[in-house]
């Protein structure tokens, strides 16, 4: 079945596409661990840019227009600060923890559509971010049955602003693979975050050792993999359609967490969780069956 409402291949492109990002994330953090988030990140973009300009140029499309660059610029630096701010929470939190509070990512974007676009924000959409504010709640009251942990307040604060980013950047996601292929997607998003985050290299991200390059390589190689087929994805398929996969990178970030750093599944986690993607489901298809 591969029709306008179930494209097959693209949803199995995205959906190996989180699978392969879910796996980037616990390589980050173990880097991000070492080093610091904005380090690991400052040197993925680095390496991801030297694996990405010669399939670039070797495709040979050009420069982008102003236009076109403009979008991939844009992204690029949302994208940066989002996961900066999401592998400095995952520093301080569970993997899988730290994915299933982004997942408010499909609300946000309802609430930055009616900020942006003028969209109404209808009843369900209020009604689905209550439910799902209640798994943000469960979540964050699992983390502090004992004393209070100030580097738990710092990752979860962290995670829920890199959330708000996050839905910013699955609109300019679409707009972007909609204007460029995904080799032009993934170089530029490399480029743009080393660009970025060189800036501030010199007393932010000091240059790492071989364990740690080993580590930034085998995140940029699965980075830009993943960026390339959730472009390809996103090229052809509608958000609405693609953007619910997103859940299932919680199923793997938990077993990458369990795997690399013992990080066992707790209740309120997975309370939290189901209690997070009722309230987007609901939100979310109302809005779409109202539509």
């Amino acid at each position: 079945m591969n029709d306008k409402r179930f494209p097959l291949f693209p949803v199995l492109a995205a959906m190996l596409g989180l699978s392969l990002f879910s796996v980037m994330d616990g390589v980050m953090k173990a880097a991000s661990l070492a080093v610091g988030a904005y380090a690991a990140m400052c040197w993925r973009g680095l390496a991801g840019t030297a694996i990405m300009a010669p399939l670039w140029l070797w495709r040979g499309q050009g420069w982008p227009s102003p236009e076109v660059l403009k979008v991939h610029v844009l992204r690029g630096v949302v994208a940066t600060v989002m996961a900066v701010l999401f592998f400095y929470a995952l520093i301080r939190l569970p993997l899988a923890e730290g994915i299933a509070l982004s997942f408010i990512a499909p609300l946000i974007a309802i609430y930055l559509a009616a900020l942006t676009l003028g969209e109404k924000v209808r009843p369900a959409a209020i009604g689905g971010s209550v439910i799902a504010l209640a798994g943000v709640a469960v979540i964050a009251g699992g983390k502090f049955n004992g004393p209070s942990d100030i580097e738990a307040v710092k990752g979860l604060a962290a995670i829920l602003v890199s959330a708000v980013l996050y839905a910013w950047n699955l609109v300019l996601q679409r707009k972007q693979a909609l204007v460029a292929r995904p080799e032009e997607v993934a170089f530029f998003q490399t480029l743009v975050q080393f660009l970025f985050l060189a800036v501030g290299a010199w007393w932010f991200a000091p240059w790492p050792d071989a364990d740690v390059w080993g580590l930034i390589g085998i995140s940029a190689v699965l980075s830009t993999a993943s960026l390339m087929l959730m472009s390809w994805a996103y090229g052809r398929a509608e958000t609405q359609v693609l953007a619910p996969l997103e859940y299932t990178a919680f199923l793997w970030a938990a077993l990458v967490g369990w795997l690399l750093f013992a990080e066992p599944v707790t209740l309120p986690m997975l309370v939290g969780v189901t209690l997070i993607v009722a309230g987007c489901i609901y939100a979310t298809r109302s809005v779409r069956n109202t539509a």
